[in-house]
C-alpha cells in the first residue's frame, strides 16, 4: 500500500491521481515545480479508493493538477470514475482540478451513466476573452468551452458549474473584461474563486506590463459581485427544497450536524452523531452565501436524484 492514510475514518478524502501540468499557462509556475504531467497506476488508484472506503470514506474526491488529463495504459478519468463508484461503501465520487482542453467526450458522457459523480462542474475558465485566453496560453477558446457547457447541461439539467478567474491580466482592456462579464451571466456560475493577476517569478507573463491597481481593483468587485449574486440565488432557490446531504461531522459545539449538499455546499441542519457518513435529506429553510441551513426529514443512504 503508498503512503495513503484515512486513520480518523474521514467521510471525505481526497486521493490524488495525477500531478504535473504539460500546458504551460504564462502565468503559472506549475509546469516548472512540478514538472510534466503524470498519471498514477490505474490498480494502485483503485487498490486505494478500496481502502480509504474499508476506512470509513463515503466520498472520494480525484486530485490532479490537470485531474481530466489523467491517462494510465489507456485508463482515463472516466474509467476511474466508473470503477471507484462501483465500491458500495462510496455514495459519491468528486475530481478537481480539471483544464478545458481536457473535458473529452468519454468524459462528458459520464455525466450521463454514473449514479454517483456529483453534478458539479469545476471548469476554470480564467478569462471571457479569446484575445487574453490567447495570452495567457490556455489552449481553448469561449467557444470550445461554452460548448462543454452545452454538452454537459444537455446530458443533465442539474449540472452547475464553478470556475476560476483571473482578472485585470496584461493586456485586458474594457471589451475583454466586459466578455468575462457575460460569460459569467451565461452560466451562472454557482462557485467561483477570482484573483486580481499577480506575476509569478519564472513565468512567461512575469515581465508584462501591468495593469493600473484601481482599474484592477475595480473589476474584481465587479466580478465578486456577480459571482456572488449568482451563490446567494443559488442557495436561496432551494429554499423550502429537499436536498441531498452527505454528513461529515457535527458543529464544534455538537448542536447541529455539517454536511455538503451534492454541489458542496455546506449545509447546517439538526442532524445527531450517528448521522456521520450517511446521506440525509434535509428540508433547506433558510440560506446565506456560503451555506445552506434545515432540519432533517429521513435518514438514508440511498441517493435520491
Amino acid at each position: 500500500m503508498s503512503k495513503i492514510k484515512n486513520e480518523a475514518g474521514k467521510v471525505s478524502s481526497f486521493l490524488t491521481i495525477q500531478e504535473g501540468c504539460d500546458k504551460f499557462c504564462h502565468f503559472c509556475v506549475v509546469p516548472y515545480t512540478r514538472g510534466p504531467e503524470y498519471s498514477r497506476p490505474f490498480k494502485q488508484i483503485l487498490d486505494e479508493a478500496k481502502y480509504l472506503a474499508d476506512n470509513g470514506a463515503k466520498e472520494i474526491i480525484l486530485l490532479g493538477q490537470n485531474v481530466n488529463a489523467y491517462d494510465n495504459e489507456r485508463n482515463r478519468l472516466s474509467d476511474l470514475i466508473l470503477s471507484i463508484e462501483k465500491l458500495t461503501e462510496i455514495k459519491r465520487v468528486r475530481y478537481t482540478t480539471s483544464h478545458p482542453k481536457d473535458m473529452t467526450e468519454d468524459l462528458i458522457e459520464v455525466y450521463k451513466t454514473s449514479k454517483k459523480l456529483m453534478p458539479l462542474v469545476h471548469l476554470p475558465v480564467q478569462s471571457g476573452s479569446n484575445k487574453i485566453l490567447k495570452s495567457m496560453n490556455r489552449k481553448h477558446t469561449i467557444e470550445e468551452y461554452l460548448t462543454t457547457f452545452d454538452k454537459l447541461k444537455e446530458i443533465n439539467p442539474k449540472i452547475q458549474f464553478s470556475s476560476d478567474f483571473i482578472i485585470a491580466y496584461p493586456g485586458e482592456e474594457d471589451q475583454d473584461f466586459t466578455n468575462t462579464f457575460k460569460l459569467i451571466e451565461k452560466v451562472k456560475f454557482i462557485n467561483s474563486y477570482s484573483f486580481i493577476f499577480s506575476p509569478r517569478p519564472g513565468t512567461v507573463a512575469e515581465n508584462f506590463d501591468l495593469i493600473e491597481k484601481k482599474i484592477s481593483i475595480e473589476r474584481l468587485e465587479k466580478i465578486q459581485n456577480i459571482l456572488f449574486e449568482n451563490q446567494i440565488k443559488m442557495n436561496k432557490s432551494l429554499e423550502n427544497k429537499v436536498v441531498d446531504v452527505l454528513v461529515e461531522n457535527l458543529t464544534d459545539d455538537k448542536s447541529k450536524a455539517f454536511g455538503r449538499s451534492e454541489y458542496m455546499t455546506s449545509v447546517i441542519f439538526n442532524g445527531k452523531k450517528n448521522d456521520i457518513g450517511k446521506i440525509v435529506q434535509v428540508r433547506i429553510k433558510d440560506s446565506n452565501r456560503n451555506a445552506l441551513f434545515g432540519e432533517v426529514i429521513t435518514n438514508s443512504d440511498q441517493k435520491v436524484a
